[in-house]
C-alpha cells in the first residue's frame, strides 16, 4: 500500500504563497502609500441668493475633495449628476460637509435642485477635474 505525503506538497505551497506576498509587496510603487494617506482637498462652497461661491472648483484627478457646503439665506442644494451623483441640501445655520474621489476627470455642472424658488433653478457652478498626468 503506497502512502500519500501531504508534508512537502503544503510546505511547498506556503512556501510559494509567502514569495508571491513578499514580492508584492516590494513591488508596489512608492508613491501609492503616500497617496492613499495624502490629505483631502478642501473646499467651502456657499450658496447665496442666487449663486455659487466659489462658481468653480479645481481639483486633481484622484483627489479626495471635501466640501464644506453652507447657505445664509434660504435652503439650497449641491448637486452633481454623472458621474458622481452628489445631492447634498443645506439650511441657514446647518452646514453640510461631504466628501468624494474625483476619479473622473472632466468639467461637471454644480446646480441648486430645490423647486420652491424658481431663481435656485439658475444657480450653476462648475467641478473641474484635470486629468493625471
Amino acid at each position: 500500500m503506497t502512502g500519500y505525503r501531504r508534508g512537502p506538497t503544503l510546505a511547498l505551497l506556503v512556501t510559494t504563497l509567502l514569495a508571491f506576498v513578499v514580492l508584492g509587496l516590494r513591488a508596489r510603487p512608492e508613491g501609492a502609500a503616500q497617496e492613499a494617506h495624502r490629505a483631502p482637498v478642501e473646499k467651502t462652497v456657499i450658496a447665496k441668493k442666487y449663486a455659487f461661491d466659489p462658481p468653480r472648483i479645481e481639483v486633481q484627478q484622484d483627489d479626495i475633495v471635501k466640501i464644506t457646503f453652507k447657505t445664509d439665506d434660504i435652503p439650497h442644494s449641491f448637486t452633481i449628476d454623472k458621474p458622481y451623483f452628489i445631492a447634498k441640501r443645506a439650511t441657514p445655520g446647518h452646514p453640510i460637509v461631504f466628501e468624494f474621489r474625483a476619479d473622473q476627470p472632466g468639467t461637471f455642472t454644480y446646480y441648486c435642485n430645490i423647486t420652491t424658488d424658481d431663481s435656485c433653478r439658475e444657480m450653476r457652478g462648475e467641478l473641474v477635474v484635470h486629468a493625471k498626468r
